[in-house]
């Protein structure tokens, strides 16, 4: 009896990290961020559900810009960006913001808008559910904002960045793959 116990006790051992595992994958996919086949819900600023493949794949380039109303940085930025938008969205390339503010701070976000007369479209989400797409999308964690996705004119995640980036460095990269890809 006392060896049969000691399997058990083994066994209960061996497939408990198992059942933890499986518990975490259930509590996460219940979690209160909703998501769908594509990911995280965002919406825009009149809370219409939309998501990035809305404006990917038309023939441009098309630049994601993550940003929170709070952040120096993105507040530093966010000129350069629109002045990009400004200059590409006719052309070759466009940016499409997402603000990581919340239903709860909305106005916020509504706040960096109007203080910086951005004319690039944007959407919002929650923080949970705008790092698990950033996750999702890229196989990275989302540390901080703000944060660029750049897609190319074919819809696919062409580079990621984390932190400050100049418009001068996004417009070589595009100009360099753009190049490479008339050569293939």
């Amino acid at each position: 009896m006392r060896i049969h116990t000691k399997r058990l006790f083994f066994i209960v051992m061996l497939l408990f990290p198992l059942l933890i595992a499986a518990d975490e994958q259930a509590k996460s996919r219940s979690s209160a961020s909703p998501v769908t086949e594509a990911g995280p819900v965002l919406t825009d600023f009149a809370g219409n559900p939309r998501t990035i493949n809305e404006f990917v794949g038309d023939g441009k380039w098309l630049v994601v810009m993550i940003w929170a109303s709070d952040c120096h940085i993105c507040n530093t930025e966010v000129p350069e960006y629109m002045a990009f938008h400004e200059t590409h969205q006719g052309k070759d390339a466009s940016v499409l913001g997402i603000s990581m503010d919340g239903e709860s701070h909305q106005k916020d976000a509504m706040a960096f808008i109007d203080r910086h007369l951005v004319n690039f479209p944007n959407l919002i989400g929650e923080v949970a559910a705008v790092t698990d797409l950033y996750g999702r999308l890229t196989g990275s964690y989302l540390a901080g904002t703000p944060a660029f996705l750049i897609y190319n004119p074919s819809g696919e995640l062409a580079a990621k960045q984390i932190g400050a980036v100049p418009v001068k460095l996004i417009e070589d990269f595009i100009t360099a793959n753009a190049k490479a890809a008339n050569r293939d």
